[in-house]
């Protein structure tokens, strides 16, 4: 036997080795793909990938130098979206408006002149803004308290903004009778 190896010992050392390098390759594609790959969330379809996009486009109006559709980065505030839009107009009120206020896609921003300041989730003369109220804002609607309101401002964070008011039927806790309650007090998205 004088030099010779067992070959159980062989076989046992050839696994090690083997295991070792399917781990390191594993590793190395798992680190290696997770830059710039979008991150995966459970989805009731299966899963999804989701990407955030570069841009934003939002709506500015009322008081400013150059109303219209506007392109923000997608870390964008409502102020970014001011000056996008060429900067507030003379008489132009932003005490009332949120200035750091994060923008999503979609968005619409009126810019107020001097004494026709609404509050941010307050349509003027139409009711509240599914897609701009607070959660104590939205309790002003009828039947609606804390815990729905906050369904609401949920829906809302995870789904986006509200496109119909009917969008509020797929809310827990909201059905036909409760919307046709609230309708008369909700802005039109």
């Amino acid at each position: 036997m004088g030099g010779d190896v067992p070959t159980e010992n062989l076989r046992f050392g050839s696994i090690v080795v083997a295991v070792a390098l399917a781990l390191a390759i594993g590793a190395g594609v798992w680190f290696g793909s997770r830059n710039g790959t979008p991150d995966v969330l459970a989805s009731s379809g299966g899963v999804s990938y989701t990407t955030v996009p570069e841009a934003f486009v939002v709506h500015v109006s009322g008081a400013v130098k150059r109303p219209g559709l506007v392109t923000v980065p997608s870390s964008a505030r409502v102020a970014d979206a001011i000056a996008g839009a060429g900067g507030a107009a003379v008489g132009a009120d932003l005490a009332g408006l949120n200035l750091a206020s994060p923008v999503r896609d979609g968005d619409q921003i009126v810019v107020p002149l001097v004494g026709a300041a609404t509050t941010p989730g307050q349509a003027k003369d139409r009711g509240i803004d599914l897609n701009r109220a607070t959660a104590a804002e939205l309790e002003d609607l009828p039947g609606v308290g804390p815990v729905l309101a906050g369904r609401i401002v949920a829906y809302r964070d995870l789904h986006g903004s509200f496109a119909a008011v009917e969008d509020l039927l797929d809310v827990g806790g909201i059905g036909e009778a409760k919307l046709a309650a609230m309708r008369d007090s909700i802005a039109a998205p």
